[in-house]
């Protein structure tokens, strides 16, 4: 079997991530509108996940929050410059200068089936490298105007396929998507 990547994101309305200084202030605001339990498949999500990608930027801001929430899923964070990993994360969470088809092609080989890919940056790596197999986006009813885009500049058309659609009462829209790999 071969390792399937996936992308399970939040955006604002107009497509942004985060603020231009990574702050994600507004999506904490969006969230407390959520009834409590409901995580919109979040949980499950990771439950099909063997590992976690992340950027260095996103690595930084769930180091902001406090508890670490990954605690028995293995992250592997993309940077070209050191990283320092608190001694208490060491067991789970690993830097790598890899290229998204290196990173990709090793953890294949190692026997992954699934891997979480997380960050705009490292998203955006791993879509041109043609290494992204399906994208659920939350949309979450604000505009902030400005910000991180989750797609930036595309140097060529990524044809996605529906594949399903749920609103949710407080707002929320999430959609699912598999990439047509060949156009």
């Amino acid at each position: 079997m071969s390792l399937k990547a996936s992308v399970f994101i939040a955006t604002s309305l107009d497509g942004f991530i985060a603020r231009e200084d990574g702050s994600i202030d507004w999506l904490n605001v969006a969230n407390a509108v959520v009834p409590e339990g409901e995580d919109c498949g979040y949980a499950s999500f990771m439950d099909s996940v063997d590992v976690l990608v992340m950027g260095r930027n996103s690595y930084e801001k769930v180091l902001s929050f406090g508890a670490w929430p990954y605690q028995d899923k293995q992250v592997i964070v993309l940077s070209s410059r050191a990283l320092e990993i608190p001694n208490d994360l060491s067991s789970n969470v690993v830097h790598s200068a890899e290229t998204p088809a290196a990173l990709h092609q090793r953890l294949a080989n190692q026997g992954f089936k699934h891997i979480y890919i997380d960050g705009g940056i490292t998203i955006q790596r791993f879509l041109a490298a043609g290494l992204i197999d399906d994208i659920t986006i939350t949309v979450i009813p604000m505009l902030i105007g400005q910000g991180k885009s989750l797609f930036g500049e595309l140097e060529q058309d990524i044809l996605l396929k529906h594949i399903k659609t749920k609103a949710y009462d407080f707002g929320f829209v999430q959609s699912t998507y598999e990439l047509v790999k060949n156009m």
